[in-house]
């Protein structure tokens, strides 16, 4: 017997069963009937009760341990000890309340979007609940066994390592660095002409048509992906078939272009993720922060950068025959870089971007500790957002519904998107400096609609490194340092103030 590869050959299998499971979320979100619900979140329940049965039998332990002697690469090396640290986690939560937490997120995810279609918090309140009860008790549950924060370790769920203590340095740190420099955008950007919004309607085909044009642009294979609508734009499915979602609006095609790109963004990892270790631990992605940060260079980084915004502009103006002041290549840059406070994260511009995020940061700390109940939800998301941006949304459906991640049992993920913002600003920096040469520049590829280069790099020193080590020794590689949430500061204060700090 090879202990290793019979602990491979069982990742391998619980790999499939996760692969199973998402492209089932996709389906609830893209096809599904709603009368399926109830029989979906069984479905998903009792895939999760295979997957806990595979990773926690009895002889795991034994298997880790005499495995820990064999003669093993460097990848294998670290597949083993991401193996192992997954069977602690998961022999730390029984295989009921597995099954339990996926069946109340599909639950959850239902009851959200029917809240949503009627602007009704109350709706979802009760799912909600559930989802977050049953977050508590796994957290707790962690706790008690591996020791650490209850909070910390639905964190480390989605970014291994993440702690509030990290977090908080950052997330302080931008909360006082936001207001004078969002002051000094606005006044510099109310000196300039006023942004135009093309005027629609804008055929959703067309929109869709674009989207996938953009998409091809960037890199993506629609060999081994697609592109659907959903409430909630998303990427899942797996390395070779990437599952995307969008929504469209008749009236902006903007925004649900640069949304595409985004989870364009996602699908370029996972389809770059390296194939041999395709099922195993080591060669899935490092963290969502990292995820994120392959999301945010393509659209926040890349795709609105004066250079692509120019070739951007040309193909929309093909595509929707656009015509007047607004269908300029330099009303398309304001448009796209306007900094402006608003109730929606999505829709938010990079500067503003951060401090939803804290919002929601701060309300699932406060949720944990037990200063926050659940059904004080609507009123304290609306707090937070007047207290950080100066906007209160006017309704549940722009406040505490906006987003699905808690519905669905998603604590822990919010840090997760500003982390990433950071990192792609460094990426995008590192990459600068190893593309631009004598005789071309990462500029002049995106003028074209040229992201090989970039897509190469990226390939190299991020998506084919798996999870070879964490994301900061990922980012440490490639960029020569870890985590510097001073290049995102410097990012900005370049975009938007023409580097004058």
């Amino acid at each position: 017997m090879n202990p290793y590869q019979t602990l491979k050959d069982r990742w391998h299998r619980l790999a499939r069963i996760r692969e199973t499971m998402s492209v089932l979320h996709w389906d609830q979100a893209v096809l599904m009937p709603p009368g399926a619900v109830r029989a979906r979140g069984d479905q998903l329940a009792t895939l999760s009760r295979i997957a806990h049965e595979i990773s926690t039998q009895a002889d795991t332990l034994d298997l880790i341990t005499a495995a820990q002697d064999q003669d093993l690469g460097k990848w294998d090396r670290r597949n083993l000890e991401l193996i192992a640290r997954e069977w602690r986690k998961h022999c730390a939560v029984p295989e009921s309340l597995a099954a339990d937490l996926t069946s109340a997120a599909t639950a959850g995810e239902f009851a959200w979007g029917q809240a949503r279609d009627r602007d009704d918090f109350s709706l979802a309140r009760d799912a909600l609940q559930r989802n977050f009860d049953l977050a508590r008790e796994r957290a707790h549950l962690l706790s008690d066994t591996l020791g650490g924060v209850p909070y910390d370790l639905l964190m480390d769920d989605f970014e291994p390592g993440l702690t509030q203590g990290f977090v908080d340095l950052i997330f302080e740190d931008y909360a006082k660095f936001l207001p004078d420099f969002l002051n000094k955008v606005q006044k510099l950007q109310a000196a300039d002409p006023p942004v135009m919004a093309p005027t629609g309607p804008f055929d959703v085909e067309q929109q869709a048509a674009l989207g996938r044009e953009i998409a091809a642009i960037l890199g993506f294979d629609f060999d081994r992906g697609r592109l659907d609508v959903s409430r909630h734009p998303f990427c899942g499915g797996y390395r070779d078939d990437v599952r995307m979602t969008t929504r469209y609006d008749q009236a902006d095609f903007t925004t649900a272009l640069m949304g595409l790109i985004h989870e364009t963004g996602h699908g370029l990892y996972e389809n770059g993720l390296p194939m041999a270790y395709a099922t195993q631990p080591v060669g899935q992605a490092s963290g969502l922060a990292m995820h994120e940060s392959q999301s945010l260079l393509m659209e926040m980084q890349a795709s609105r950068s004066p250079a692509f915004v120019r070739f951007l502009f040309h193909q929309a103006q093909a595509k929707f025959k656009g015509a007047g002041p607004a269908w300029t290549a330099e009303n398309m840059q304001r448009l796209y870089t306007r900094v402006q406070p608003g109730p929606i994260r999505v829709d938010a511009d990079e500067v503003t971007y951060p401090a939803h995020v804290i919002v929601r940061y701060e309300i699932e700390k406060a949720l944990f500790s037990g200063a926050l109940k659940i059904a004080d939800l609507p009123t304290a998301f609306a707090d937070g957002l007047e207290q950080h941006l100066g906007v209160r949304p006017a309704s549940d459906f722009q406040g505490v519904l906006q987003d699905i991640h808690w519905y669905s049992g998603g604590f822990g993920y919010f840090p997760t998107y500003s982390l990433g913002a950071m990192m792609a600003a460094q990426l995008y920096e590192a990459a600068h400096k190893a593309l631009d040469q004598d005789e071309s520049s990462l500029d002049q590829d995106l003028a074209q609609g040229d992201f090989s280069r970039l897509l190469s790099w990226l390939r190299c020193h991020v998506h084919q490194q798996g999870s070879i080590t964490d994301t900061n020794g990922i980012l440490q590689a490639a960029t020569g340092r870890p985590l510097d949430p001073s290049i995102f500061k410097q990012h900005l204060y370049h975009r938007y103030l023409g580097g004058q700090e």
